[in-house]
């Protein structure tokens, strides 16, 4: 993306549709922000940030406890919010999805800079400041190939 180049964003609300999948034999579930797919100028946003926690208490088929999605979802929030950044009019990132699926949650955002989330999350991960571990990723995207399976129509 050119830096010098401006853009007029309308950032949308946060609009979200529940998918329920099954890969490799077990179930997942996914909360997409369906607002995003025809979000534009996508290259605005045009990195696509992973973070991948591994869940503990567990039942069956991976899935998360009451109790893990409690934790899994207040530490969520917390990503989000930091994410997000401090002016939520100009945010740094857009929630796009989170998914459940074996024995892992996924939390993904799309990211205007990627150094400002790259510092937070490593902060996190050397202060060790994190109820479960994780890891992530952040790569470059402009077309938004990594978000189109979130974004796809579905009944």
């Amino acid at each position: 993306m050119e830096k010098d180049k401006e853009f007029r964003v309308k950032i949308p609300d946060e609009y979200f549709q529940i998918v329920k999948f099954k890969q490799e034999e077990l179930p997942g579930i996914a909360v997409v922000n369906k607002n995003l797919a025809d979000f534009e100028p996508k290259e605005v946003f045009s990195w696509h940030c992973s973070v991948m926690l591994n869940c503990k208490e567990l039942i069956k088929n991976g899935m998360p406890s009451k109790a893990e999605v409690k934790l899994l979802d207040e530490f969520g929030d917390y990503l989000d919010d930091k994410i997000k950044g401090l002016d939520k009019e100009k945010p740094n990132g857009l929630f796009l999805a989170r998914i459940t699926w074996n024995e892992t949650r996924e939390l993904i955002w799309r990211i205007y800079d990627p150094e400002i989330t790259n510092e937070f999350l490593n902060a996190l991960i050397e202060r060790n400041e994190y109820p479960r571990e994780f890891d992530y990723r952040i790569d470059n995207d402009e077309e938004w190939k990594l978000a189109e399976w979130h974004l796809k129509k579905r009944e």
